[in-house]
């Protein structure tokens, strides 16, 4: 079959685009199938983004697609990776990037990739994740050391736990890919790789059939993406069905979005608080990051809109934030794990990656007065943030507080560290995205252009709960006033360079 695209063109085309081209005859699915698969197979020694590569798209077995699914639906054609930890399809592989895992396969087809088939998309392959989720860097021992590496320059990490799924978008090898975020898993790698990250409200999209929501309230799903575009249209697939009767924990109407077409209305005059404090962590951020926000900022105000400063006063208790999530993150999760594998004996824990096997027995710290008072802290920063945000219509601050690190160092979970201090190191690398987390609130992650090492630098809007469509179109504003991509430049790893 001959490629429908030649490679200087393959990597700029969007999941707009290329579901445009299918719908309108030009192109089949197969041939998008068959473009996406070569550029996967060309740029995997190099990035290490993959887990297992199809030879075939992925069908699901129990699930009934429409007859014009791949030809006529909102995504019809379009190639993408499933992270290999979340949402899935029944018989397929899903791992967690962990030997608890291992050879485990789906029985039953999830609720979000379910209204994605149903919706044309084509799944090609399995991404990496950090293991079982717990970092930002994808760094994984179960199957032999595997490092992602971040296509800009493959020194670096493409960030975590989705590093992945970001870098196959980042380097051309499909328009987006799915990711989740418990802690800034799809803005983290978004801002490192310089794309577009969409966490959406809690509870607005499914979680896999086996996740217990209570024990998961900071776990969302969704996609990276290159344009903002794209990440309304993944949206908007995403939503076009109601969720099964049941599946959430809160009660909430089914609305599907039209965030696409909303971006074809720019928003108006927007009241936007904007902080690059520290967060209450014990090291500031790092000045280029800072200084992109306030550039951002300065940019925001002469288009016209309402920047303000957040003052000390009215941001969040931050002690309150991190003892909440602290405990939600080593005590509560690394818990859960047992609910399905029991105590693990000695051989067994080997298998694990040493910061995980560390995290398990960190576990014991926490008592279920721990987890009582999490519940309770957790109600005072998400009304903290609701009394902001009844003063701003979104939020402006860095993604990640630093440069982008060198792969499989310091928030590697591959590496054996001092627990305390990894613990300590990703707390404080996560202080911009975890807030969100913790709240329940959409927030979006926004490529920025690139820093002094020639790598992506991103901002992050915060919005209201379920202010999906809004926030888009606030993404908007800040790219009209950011102009071009970053430096109008590609990746060093990236399909345009292939032969």
């Amino acid at each position: 079959m001959s490629l429908p695209f030649s490679w200087a063109e393959w990597g700029q085309q969007g999941a707009v685009e290329l579901a445009q081209h299918v719908r309108q005859g030009d192109v089949t699915a197969a041939e998008l199938a068959a473009q996406a698969h070569a550029a996967a197979k060309a740029t995997e020694p190099h990035l290490a983004a993959l887990v297992e590569l199809f030879d075939t798209p992925a069908t699901a077995p129990d699930v009934a697609l429409p007859s014009d699914a791949l030809t006529h639906s909102l995504l019809a054609g379009v190639p993408t990776f499933l992270k290999d930890l979340g949402s899935s399809i029944a018989g397929l592989l899903r791992e967690n990037g962990s030997a608890l895992h291992r050879g485990e396969r789906v029985a039953q087809t999830d609720p979000l990739p379910t209204t994605w088939l149903r919706q044309g998309l084509q799944i090609l392959g399995r991404s990496t994740t950090a293991e079982l989720g717990m970092g930002y860097d994808t760094s994984t021992v179960y199957q032999g050391l595997q490092v992602t590496r971040n296509p800009w320059n493959t020194d670096y990490t493409a960030g975590g736990s989705s590093g992945g799924g970001a870098a196959l978008v980042a380097a051309g090898v499909v328009p987006i890919a799915h990711a989740t975020d418990g802690a800034g898993s799809i803005r983290q790698p978004s801002a490192l790789n310089g794309l577009v990250g969409l966490k959406v409200t809690r509870g607005l999209l499914p979680l896999p059939w086996g996740v217990n929501e209570l024990l998961n309230t900071s776990m969302v799903e969704g996609v990276f993406a290159r344009t903002l575009a794209d990440t309304a249209l993944a949206l908007d697939a995403a939503t076009r069905e109601p969720s099964p009767l049941g599946k959430h924990y809160i009660a909430a109407p089914h609305t599907p979005t039209g965030a696409l077409a909303a971006l074809q209305h720019p928003a108006g005059p927007l009241r936007i608080g904007v902080t690059t404090s520290d967060f209450g962590r014990p090291t500031p951020c790092e000045p280029e990051r800072a200084a992109r926000v306030r550039t951002v900022a300065d940019a925001l105000a002469r288009a016209g809109h309402q920047v303000e400063e957040i003052a000390t006063a009215n941001l969040p208790d931050w002690g309150v934030l991190w003892r909440s999530f602290e405990t939600f993150w080593a005590g509560m999760r690394a818990a859960s794990w047992r609910l399905t594998h029991g105590d693990l004996d000695a051989a067994a824990l080997a298998g694990l990656s040493p910061m995980v096997r560390q995290y398990w027995h960190a576990a014991q710290r926490y008592s279920k007065h721990d987890v009582m008072r999490y519940t309770a802290d957790n109600v005072k920063t998400t009304l903290a943030f609701g009394r902001l945000l009844e003063r701003y219509d979104v939020l402006l601050l860095p993604v990640v507080p630093y440069a982008t690190p060198i792969a499989n160092t310091t928030l590697s979970p591959a590496i054996e560290h001092d627990f305390d201090a990894f613990l300590q190191r990703f707390l404080d690398a996560g202080r911009y995205t975890i807030p969100a987390n913790e709240a329940g609130l959409p927030a979006l992650a926004l490529p920025a252009g690139l820093d002094t090492q020639g790598l992506p630098i991103g901002v992050q809007l915060y919005g209201r709960w379920r202010g999906e469509v809004a926030l888009l179109q606030a993404g908007q504003a800040v790219q009209q006033v950011l102009g071009a991509a970053p430096g109008g430049r590609v990746p060093a790893v990236h399909s345009s360079r292939l032969v």
